[in-house]
């Protein structure tokens, strides 16, 4: 591991005078007083710049059979002040400074070196600044063109690339627009820039909307086909990764109003190609994902939908949480180890336990909102199904007992007047 690092060094770094890990020769100045000053150097530096040097470490020197002359070159100075000596020395790795930027600047450099490349370069002068060039900020107009250009790959259709690229796109897409350690790589202000983002995710859900279309038009058999189940995973995996992308973008409502205005299609879509309950759970836990990304939306206020709207995807949303969230508070079994080892359980599929309070949080805050009728209604169903432990409405419901209590004297004023 040592000598790859070391390796890794030497290619990345000029050599420096007095770099003992990378010195190969000794360049020992003595002096009649007894001063003895070593100077770690490198063999190929000393012969590139000058004669002597070359000479006498080359093969052809008497004495270069002898290792302890091999490594070390002795140097007698008439004079006690050594400094004109070093200053020869360091002019020597000057110009093979000079002679070596080209190379530099085109060599493959591990990445683990590039903060010291940085650090260093400044200090080599001008002729260096070419070097710097792979690692200075690009320009905003290619980050905004390379973006739109995976953007519409990675919302492009299963078939028109691979997964792998597909899957690679996504991820870079939504780590260029991630606020870690670094400034996001892309800030959007170009209107044309974004309804061009407008456009392709219009043409996903384009997409969407034409199988639901095909599903619901030819009702397949209970258990689906393995095909349809496929599609549908990857189109609302699409959905997902999107709602993902628009809301650091701050872009939500193409998606919100029409995942609110397609709520009971998609419900009825899903129920059709996957069959019984408990199939293809990663797709239905992708929905629930959308739909906790568009009531968030909704309850946060960020984008406005007609009461009636907001009442109908709640109740959806309610209804298709309700059936799913016990398919993951239990163990699921595989088959064959049913067979072979009796009762073995395999890992669980779940979601993120914030993807579940978020949409639990937000389907209060909208009950909250609505008429209180409307409230009424909502809570009555929450009460009555077994499945009321989630999403737990207890909050929505203290709210409104409370609320309805008091509404008579806090409207009585109105009576009044």
């Amino acid at each position: 591991m040592r000598d790859s690092q070391k390796s890794g060094t030497n290619r990345a770094c000029r050599p420096k005078i007095g770099d003992l890990e990378t010195s190969d020769v000794v360049v020992r100045l003595r002096t009649p007083e007894g001063r003895d000053e070593w100077l770690y150097c490198h063999s190929g530096v000393l012969a590139a710049g000058s004669g002597y040097f070359a000479e006498r470490l080359s093969e052809d020197w008497p004495t270069f059979q002898i290792l302890g002359s091999r490594y070390c070159v002795e140097v007698y100075c008439q004079e006690p002040d050594l400094s004109s000596h070093v200053t020869v020395l360091r002019l020597l790795y000057a110009a093979a400074a000079a002679d070596s930027c080209s190379w530099f600047g085109s060599a493959p450099w591990d990445e683990a070196y590039e903060e010291e490349i940085l650090r260093t370069i400044p200090c080599l002068g001008p002729d260096y600044e070419c070097v710097l060039a792979r690692l200075r900020p690009i320009d905003p107009a290619p980050v905004t063109g390379i973006f739109l250009s995976v953007f519409r790959h990675a919302t492009s259709s299963m078939n028109s690339m691979s997964s792998e690229l597909k899957s690679a796109a996504q991820e870079q897409l939504e780590y260029m627009l991630t606020e870690d350690d670094d400034a996001t790589l892309l800030v959007f202000e170009d209107d044309a820039v974004k309804s061009q983002v407008k456009d392709c995710v219009a043409g996903l859900l384009n997409r969407f909307s034409g199988f639901m279309s095909s599903i619901l038009n030819k009702k397949p058999k209970e258990g689906g086909d393995c095909e349809f189940q496929k599609e549908l995973h990857s189109l609302v995996s699409d959905v997902s990764w999107a709602c993902q992308i628009l809301s650091k973008l701050e872009m939500m409502k193409c998606i919100v109003v029409y995942w609110v205005w397609v709520s009971s299609d998609v419900v009825e879509v899903v129920d059709n190609v996957c069959g019984e309950i408990g199939d293809c759970l990663k797709t239905r836990l992708k929905v629930i994902e959308v739909s906790a990304k568009v009531l968030e939306a909704i309850a946060f206020g960020n984008v406005v939908i007609p009461i009636e709207k907001r009442c109908g995807a709640v109740n959806v949303w309610i209804d298709f949480a309700w059936r799913t969230k016990p398919l993951v508070d239990q163990p699921e079994r595989d088959d064959d180890d049913d067979d072979e080892n009796g009762d073995a359980e395999v890992p669980k599929i779940n979601l993120d336990s914030e993807v579940w309070h978020s949409l639990e949080s937000a389907v209060v805050s909208i009950v909250l909102m609505l008429p209180s009728n409307s409230q009424a209604d909502i809570l009555w169903d929450w009460l009555q199904s077994k499945h009321a432990k989630y999403p737990d409405l207890t909050e929505a419901f203290e709210v409104w007992c409370y609320r309805s209590k008091v509404a008579k004297r806090r409207l009585s004023f109105l009576i009044l007047h």
